[in-house]
């Protein structure tokens, strides 16, 4: 005998598996539903990878006879397990290390990298890729802290970089106004600096800071400078910031890609580590 169902018993079902939907969608990683279509899975994202195409790129700055500087690394997941002891031989002396991702990920090769860079003798950091539109700036600070982000006196430890650059998943700024955004990164690096008593590292690239702060320059005296340019020069810097401390200049470079230059000799990559 066929069952009829009445028009109560429908609405009942279909409020139900909406109610399902939105629970789903509430899970860790469920924000690739929002995201553009052909957009990079969540915890892909690395420093620079915006960088191509919204700032071209062009050739590898030559050596400055003038200036002392000295070379470094950041690597991620996207590496894998790295060959610390080829980038110490070819002259890498530091090196930055994904840690975190929004409130939702964890590099899984952390431990490899960022102790392997420190066995081997460098100097090195962990970074946060900031998903602004996931989380506040403090919770996603904490979230850093609490994944190897933070910061030891030890001579060898840098302090922590906020990585806030372009939406590999969506809109350029992450849906924020400028006046928004200078708020989101302020409560990030608040947050930082109470748990670690460390001012962050920002990186970034200046034509993402002009779209996405308004060119703010209000953490030029506090907070060091990491830029990002794939090209024979640096070219100009954001708002606030009479000079950068360190510079990503490609992401083809020898053995993981993505190469920097610190602006200053070996003492001083030491010196910042120190604070």
């Amino acid at each position: 005998m066929p069952v009829h169902r009445s028009g109560t018993t429908r609405t009942a079902v279909a409020t139900a598996l909406l109610a399902v939907l939105a629970l789903l969608l509430t899970l860790p990683g469920a924000a690739n539903a929002a995201d553009k279509p052909g957009k990079p899975p969540r915890g892909s994202a690395r420093m620079g990878m915006g960088v191509p195409a919204h700032d071209g790129v062009g050739g590898i700055p030559p050596a400055d006879p003038y200036a002392t500087q000295t070379e470094g690394v950041d690597v991620s997941s996207h590496q894998g397990n790295v060959n610390w002891p080829a980038l110490w031989t070819s002259g890498v002396k530091w090196a930055y290390v994904k840690a975190t991702e929004g409130t939702y990920y964890k590099n899984p090769y952390f431990p490899q990298q960022y102790n392997g860079s420190y066995d081997i003798g460098m100097i090195r950091g962990a970074y946060h890729f900031a998903t602004p539109d996931t989380t506040s700036g403090a919770a996603q600070a904490d979230y850093f802290v609490n994944n190897g982000g933070g910061w030891s006196r030890d001579g060898k430890t840098l302090p922590g970089a906020l990585d806030i650059e372009w939406n590999p998943y969506g809109s350029a700024c992450y849906g924020k106004t400028q006046a928004g955004m200078v708020s989101w990164i302020r409560d990030f690096l608040a947050r930082y600096k109470h748990r670690t008593g460390r001012d962050a590292v920002i990186y970034t690239a200046t034509s993402w800071w002009k779209q996405c702060t308004g060119n703010y320059g209000g953490f030029g005296a506090t907070n060091p400078l990491w830029i990002a340019r794939y090209n024979t020069t640096v070219g100009e810097l954001p708002a606030g910031w009479p000079y950068y401390t360190m510079w990503q200049y490609t992401s083809t470079g020898p053995i993981v890609g993505d190469h920097n230059r610190f602006n200053g000799a070996y003492d001083r990559v030491q010196a910042l580590a120190n604070g």
